[in-house]
């Protein structure tokens, strides 16, 4: 009688652990079904990424180190250039004791310093030098299809302000924030014929360079 009472009782015990394993499958099954569900919601309430107006470029990065009493003290200074290569550049430089802070605080400098670039199709109207300190730039139109034959710092300048055709030679102080404000005096000089002609009261047909 006791041997069939233990049976009887470890039949039970089987049918019971069968009725809870597909109990906790079911359940784990359901979770992950949960948790798609919501990085999806999530994925849904993302907002969308708004385009920038100006394109950024890193042009140069300096390590400043002061030397005081306690030791040395380092900071870092960024020379960046933003355009939208339509006709509008500027620059700023920023100085911080990291990189990133350093490289946002000049970001920021050139948006406030942006102009606006006298343009003849994908090249300059003229042949200008730009000076600046013991720096000077030469700017020269090109025919289409020859690209921008410039150095770094200029080249950085003339593609974000939209000139696809152009030719330049940096002469005297090849320091990179000098020769960008020598670029932008030279850019900054660019007076396209009607603007000229407005000036001397003519035609544009009567006026040549």
């Amino acid at each position: 009688m006791a041997n069939n009472e233990t049976m009887a009782t470890e039949v039970v015990e089987e049918k019971v652990a069968v009725e809870e394993a597909p109990a906790e499958t079911a359940e784990k099954s359901e979770r992950p079904q949960r948790r798609q569900g919501n990085f999806r919601r999530n994925n849904n309430r993302r907002p969308e990424r708004q385009e920038k107006e100006f394109e950024e470029r890193v042009v140069k990065i300096n390590r400043i180190t002061k030397v005081v009493k306690g030791g040395r003290r380092m900071r870092f200074s960024a020379l960046v250039v933003v355009g939208d290569r339509k006709g509008r550049v500027g620059f700023g430089t920023g100085k911080a004791k990291e990189v990133p802070d350093a490289i946002r605080k000049a970001t920021e400098d050139a948006q406030h310093n942006v102009f606006r670039v006298n343009l003849v199709g994908t090249t300059l109207p003229h042949e200008a030098v730009g000076k600046y300190g013991a720096g000077s730039v030469v700017l020269r139109p090109a025919a289409t299809g020859t690209g921008v034959i410039a150095g770094g710092p200029v080249r950085a300048v003339l593609e974000l302000a939209g000139v696809t055709d152009v030719i330049s030679k940096c002469l005297g102080s090849r320091t990179a924030i000098n020769v960008v404000r020598a670029t932008v005096d030279g850019l900054k000089s660019m007076k396209t014929i009607d603007k000229v002609a407005a000036l001397r009261d003519r035609e544009p047909q009567k006026i040549r360079y």
